[in-house]
């Protein structure tokens, strides 16, 4: 369907610009905006590189353990339909430190494997449970700490100060996940 959706889209532009005599300007700019997409994602690579690297040396030195261990009681209670020791909860607390560090990418194979996991003890298989829309909601929130993808793109594109943002985002973050939990709960009741 989106590709549908993206065709027509170019398609359009293609030809409202034919119909202007400004197709020259269609081509500069997809030129253009092919390089600046090829340059952007150079930069991210590094940075997306050394924290994926990061978190990996966190899962092989037993560091997402402990903080397993330490995050456990609070998740309990945000997920209570989750057996203990159950590997959903590793997964979602791996997917729940990408994102506090701001890595989205490395936090996406991490929600599908804690989906994957939860999918395995949900009694009806074509409905969400609510530990599953909990998730959902609390991931889609993506609580963060370290924003580091987007202190990066600032940083690509000349900001002088690109971890200014530090604390607006922790505050929207904050408040989001806060909102989705606060909805969720209150709706978990009315549809019990």
């Amino acid at each position: 369907m989106i590709n549908i959706i993206w065709f027509f889209m170019i398609f359009i532009g293609f030809f409202l610009s034919f119909l202007n005599g400004s197709t020259d300007a269609v081509t500069n700019a997809a030129m253009k905006g092919g390089a600046a997409a090829v340059e952007l994602t150079i930069g991210l690579m590094g940075i997306i590189c050394i924290w994926c690297g990061v978190m990996k040396i966190a899962e092989k030195s037993g560091l997402t353990d402990i903080i397993g261990k330490i995050l456990t009681p609070f998740l309990k209670l945000i997920f209570p339909g989750i057996p203990s020791g159950h590997p959903a909860m590793s997964a979602i607390i791996m997917n729940m430190a990408s994102n506090m560090l701001g890595l989205s990418n490395a936090a996406t194979p991490f929600g599908i494997k804690a989906m994957e996991e939860l999918q395995k003890i949900n009694a009806n298989k074509d409905k969400a449970t609510n530990s599953m829309v909990m998730f959902l909601v609390i991931n889609s929130a993506c609580l963060q700490l370290i924003p580091a993808t987007i202190i990066s793109l600032r940083a690509a594109a000349g900001s002088k100060n690109p971890s200014e943002i530090i604390f607006t985002t922790i505050m929207s973050t904050v408040i989001a996940a806060a909102v989705g939990f606060i909805s969720c709960k209150l709706l978990e009741k009315s549809y019990e």
